[in-house]
């Protein structure tokens, strides 16, 4: 299991854990409870590179993230450190 403190969202960090460059499990530490879960259950099963693909850049609002880039930045940092 890895863990990322967000930057940003209403979120405060996100856990999740990677198998050989599968997403296996999502789970965020506050924000919007039924969106998060939703991007968790959406995800799994996915490459971690097709989830960063998907995911970066989107953002919440006027804010200039979200969680679901939030995710894909902290999957990127896992990527650059795995």
């Amino acid at each position: 299991m890895f863990d990322y403190k967000t930057k940003g969202t209403c979120s405060k960090a996100i856990h999740f854990d990677i198998q050989e460059g599968i997403v296996k499990s999502v789970s965020f530490d506050g924000g919007c409870n039924g969106n998060a879960k939703g991007i968790g259950i959406l995800i799994e099963g996915m490459t971690v590179e097709e989830v960063i693909k998907k995911l970066k850049g989107v953002r919440c609002g006027l804010r200039p993230t979200s969680c679901p880039d939030q995710l894909a930045i902290a999957l990127e940092r896992y990527n650059e450190t795995y």
